[in-house]
């Protein structure tokens, strides 16, 4: 998966609906968000989406793409995403891609820290 479409895939885990959302998730998943249960599975996070709006849209800066082993992706970047009404959300964020087969990638890991969780 080149570049261009690795930042398409994350920002469509920001937007994309709970039906997009679990085609694109791994089942085997975690997730490290800053809301209680803090560490959830695919369907915990699934169910946290589809009882919020979803993000319209996001922006990544610093991202950074790793490729350690044939089959693997690991991504880290600074999100600011936006919806209306709401108060823009920060974060710095990571997430592991593997690949199941050809072009057929599911995220295995992903994680959200807003920035004064990790200053202090």
């Amino acid at each position: 998966m080149d570049d261009d479409r690795v930042t398409d895939f994350e920002k469509n885990l920001w937007t994309a609906s709970g039906e997009e959302f679990l085609n694109n998730v791994d089942e085997h998943c975690l997730f490290v968000l800053p809301s209680k249960p803090f560490v959830m599975t695919r369907d915990q996070a699934s169910e946290a989406i589809e009882a919020t709006p979803r993000w319209s849209e996001v922006d990544f800066e610093d991202m950074r793409i790793e490729r350690p082993e044939e089959g693997m992706i690991v991504v880290a970047y600074h999100a600011t995403a936006k919806c209306d009404g709401r108060d823009p959300y920060k974060a710095h964020c990571s997430s592991t891609y593997r690949r199941l087969g050809h072009d057929n990638w599911r995220i295995v890991q992903h994680q959200q820290t807003p920035p004064l969780a990790a200053a202090s």
